[in-house]
């Protein structure tokens, strides 16, 4: 986890992988490099607590299931975000990366599937935006929906650059 008073993004994804619980650094494997990407920010801005907080939905590895990392523990979101957040008055951009956040944060405003959220994005702005989670493991989904990078991406690499540069 990464957070500052002055941080003007909050990304909020699952919860750390195993390389993450040992490095100790969020997002530091190929989703974070594929995220980073996506957002249009090197390490030095996306690693800048007073630009970009960076906050799981799960404080700790959750260990691994039979596809994947088992789902980040539901206690983790309720108890800390609301204090975190409360602290973080400038804030202008929440991103949502993955079901579990955008299930918590829009509720029965998010879309069908995390394909319906996704292609909704403009729907939840300028609060949120929302994004499939950037994992290896995503691949098919990425080829499955070419609009995701053509159309989404740089809508958010935009206001991305106004947020950080203003």
């Amino acid at each position: 986890m990464q957070a500052g008073p002055d941080a003007k993004m909050i990304i909020i994804g699952h919860a750390p992988g195993f390389k993450v619980q040992q490095s100790g650094k969020p997002w530091d494997d190929a989703s974070g490099k594929k995220l980073r990407e996506w957002l249009g920010v090197g390490e030095e801005t996306f690693y800048n607590p007073k630009k970009i907080a960076l906050v799981p939905m799960g404080f700790c590895y959750p260990g691994k299931g039979a596809s994947g990392d088992l789902p980040p523990r539901p206690e983790c979101a309720p108890q800390w975000h609301h204090v975190l957040f409360s602290c973080m008055k400038k804030t202008e951009l929440i991103i949502l990366i993955g079901q579990y956040s955008q299930n918590y944060y829009l509720g029965d405003k998010a879309g069908e599937n995390l394909t319906e959220t996704v292609k909704a994005f403009k729907k939840y702005l300028p609060q949120y935006f929302v994004l499939p989670h950037p994992s290896p493991r995503n691949r098919f989904w990425l080829v499955k929906n070419k609009w995701f990078e053509k159309v989404t991406i740089p809508l958010l690499q935009k206001r991305v650059s106004n947020i950080l540069t203003n």
